[in-house]
């Protein structure tokens, strides 16, 4: 099967996504699944890939109820179409809960245990006085982690299953997300620019 090219993906996701903010969210997706692949000695491309595409079709098809279209079935149907590997199909399969496909690779459950977990990061970050992702700490995280009032929407006990799923303790997660995250912190416009812009 050909494989996408990080440029061929990133292109995709841009002309499907214009949403700064989900931009962002597959940006730190991607980096979380590299430095989980680097960790568990997969092949960081694809592994990469998978998770700058994702959410590919969110914006555009955001009703999940919608059979024909509803994220992520638009995608699934485009990588199947563009013959894409079925390590990347399956995984972004899996990462939906409600399409009930069980995630049975290593690339699958890192997925969906990182999906979430860069949203509650970003939040973090997006609170300190700096705005500065380089600035976070894994106590801090977790202390935002307990407010169950701050980023409400975001699932800490389903996040915590998949990590669990993963075999990863949710402290070690959140330092390798967090630290991958850093690596990119001016993509993400988390190096401080917004404070110095106020």
């Amino acid at each position: 099967m050909p494989r996408p090219t990080r440029d061929a993906a990133w292109a995709i996701v841009q002309e499907w996504i214009t949403n700064e903010g989900l931009r962002k969210h597959a940006l730190s997706v991607e980096a979380a699944m590299r430095a989980y692949a680097r960790k568990y000695g997969e092949d960081e491309e694809l592994w990469g890939v998978t998770g700058l595409v994702h959410d590919m079709d969110y914006e555009r098809y955001p009703d999940m109820t919608d059979e024909v279209n509803g994220h992520p079935r638009a995608e699934l149907r485009l990588f199947e179409e563009w013959g894409w590997p079925e390590e990347l199909i399956h995984a972004v399969a899996a990462h939906a809960d409600h399409l009930g496909v069980e995630p049975q690779t290593l690339m699958a459950k890192a997925l969906r245990a990182c999906d979430e977990i860069t949203g509650l990061i970003i939040a973090t970050a997006l609170v300190r006085p700096s705005k500065d992702i380089r600035d976070v700490r894994v106590k801090s995280v977790k202390k935002k982690w307990k407010d169950k009032s701050f980023t409400a929407a975001i699932d800490r006990d389903e996040i915590a299953h998949n990590v669990a799923e993963l075999g990863e303790d949710l402290n070690d997660h959140i330092a390798l997300v967090l630290e991958a995250m850093k690596g990119i912190a001016s993509e993400l416009g988390l190096d401080g620019r917004l404070a110095r812009s106020n």
